[in-house]
């Protein structure tokens, strides 16, 4: 099946259907595959796929992500040369990074890299995105402050843990990699949830150089808002 044959291509139609389809919004999952994009240089066409029910639960989007989430891809070049479709940030990086050899090293430092990338899909981020919930959005209301103080204490924790595995490294597997593509983002959400504060940030020595190292580079700069967030 060709990509304009596909469900999705009903509501997200492909301007270019031979090149990579991506769709997303620019949260800190979303982010990580528009910067992966950007950083191995593969062409590809980004479909805004806004938050709201209207939108990822629609039949269109539930045909490539069945749970309801961005980001999203479609490979027209697929590894048996048919299209493959991909949901879940963290499935897509290794995706791209096996697909183009790119920003997985070779031999142990594969599965380092692939660890510290499962660390955050598993903790990090799930963690930061309830200490949010619980700190700023709705849940602050709730009255029982058991909730919140779970979330900012194993957010701490999370926090101390990159901090000790940062000392004496640049990036968190060795070489930069996925790895650091998936953990900055979700670090830069505190900055959202203005967090920081709350969390000790300055308390944490390898935090604050890590995400500068990473913000200087062109690919993440031009990474950060694809598909390009709506004007308010």
């Amino acid at each position: 099946m060709s990509i304009t044959e596909m469900k999705i291509n009903d509501r997200w139609p492909a301007k270019d259907p031979s090149i990579l389809q991506l769709y997303s919004f620019p949260t800190p999952n979303g982010k990580k595959i528009g910067i992966m994009l950007e950083e191995i240089g593969l062409p590809y066409e980004a479909h805004l796929v806004p938050l709201g029910d209207e939108y990822v639960r629609s039949p269109e989007f539930l045909s490539l992500s069945p749970n309801n989430k961005i980001p999203a891809i479609i490979d027209p070049d697929g590894p048996d040369g048919a299209p493959v479709g991909l949901f879940e940030s963290g499935a897509i990086l290794i995706y791209l990074a096996e697909k183009t050899g790119k920003l997985l090293p070779p031999g142990a430092g594969k599965y380092e890299a692939i660890k510290w990338l499962m660390w955050q899909m598993g903790g990090l981020g799930p963690m930061l995105g309830q200490l949010g919930y619980f700190y700023k959005f709705a849940g602050k209301d709730i009255e029982d402050p058991r909730p919140r103080e779970r979330f900012v204490g194993e957010a701490k924790r999370l926090l101390n843990v990159l901090d000790g595995a940062l000392e004496g490294r640049e990036w968190i597997a060795g070489e930069y990699s996925i790895a650091d593509i998936a953990i900055v983002p979700w670090i830069q959400a505190l900055d959202f949830y203005d967090a920081k504060e709350l969390l000790g940030w300055d308390g944490f020595k390898n935090l604050q150089p890590y995400v500068d190292r990473f913000m200087a580079r062109p690919a993440v700069q031009a990474g950060q808002n694809v598909p390009p967030r709506p004007e308010s």
